[in-house]
């Protein structure tokens, strides 16, 4: 039994190394054909990594900006997004992705945050959700051994300093556990999506029959409500919402 398990073990290390090596093949093919100005040919061998399974910050990068230089809109936007979903911090991510977003016909101004809504969204976006949950535990531990050094000091100035000390750990893991339950709610309701069709008109209800609310193009993003059928209701960031065939959208 031990050799058998040994053996499916080896296989899939052998065929992970494969892979991976298509991969790092098909990658750098990519960009010798990027270089080469042939930018449809570039996409059609990167998306191959992505058809393996296979996807990082990078890839998407390229692929981004393989369709930018295209000239397609949707996808450069979409790609710059998923990459952005990677690598929040890169900044190169960023520029590429603001160039693009320039390149939109809809300009959307998101609805103004109050000051403790966008103190809330930096503190929350110092850390991802698994990082405050990591600060809440080490904050506990934290408070115990701190808490212990204070319950057998006979010094009263050690005493206090160490009870002060506890008291704090016990503040930051109690602002952790908060902040990682408002990340992991923000994530749970987060469902973006980039508008593919060139034009796209959104209605109050979902169906063809009804009223048209809004139009919207190719490249913008919008959050995803509810769905009906084939039909999805959105919202933008100024916070208009109706209703659009899933066709024309593809989630991030």
């Amino acid at each position: 039994m031990r050799t058998k398990e040994l053996l499916v073990s080896g296989f899939m290390l052998f065929f992970s190394a494969i892979t991976f090596a298509q991969s790092t093949s098909l990658f750098e093919k990519g960009n010798e054909l990027y270089k080469a100005e042939e930018y449809h040919e570039a996409v059609t061998t990167w998306t191959k990594i992505l058809e393996d399974g296979e996807h990082s910050a990078a890839l998407y990068f390229n692929l981004g900006n393989a369709h930018y230089k295209l000239n397609d809109i949707a996808p450069s936007i979409y790609y710059y997004e998923k990459a952005l979903q990677l690598a929040p911090n890169d900044e190169d991510i960023k520029n590429n992705l603001q160039f693009a977003q320039n390149a939109r016909i809809d300009v959307i101004e998101p609805l103004p945050k109050s000051v403790f809504a966008k103190w809330n969204a930096s503190v929350e976006g110092l850390f991802t959700y698994d990082q405050w949950a990591l600060t809440a535990v080490s904050a506990l531990a934290l408070f115990v051994l701190l808490f212990l050094v204070y319950y057998f000091s006979y010094s009263e100035k050690r005493k206090r300093l160490f009870f002060v000390g506890s008291m704090g750990a016990v503040l930051i893991a109690v602002i952790a556990v908060v902040m990682a339950y408002n990340t992991f709610g923000a994530i749970e309701k987060d469902m973006p999506a980039i508008v593919f069709s060139e034009s796209a008109e959104v209605k109050s209800e979902p169906n063809l029959r009804s009223d048209a609310a809004f139009t919207l193009h190719e490249g913008t993003k919008v959050q995803i409500l509810d769905t009906d059928s084939d039909w999805v209701k959105i919202e933008l960031a100024d916070g208009k919402d109706g209703w659009i065939p899933a066709t024309d959208l593809k989630v991030l």
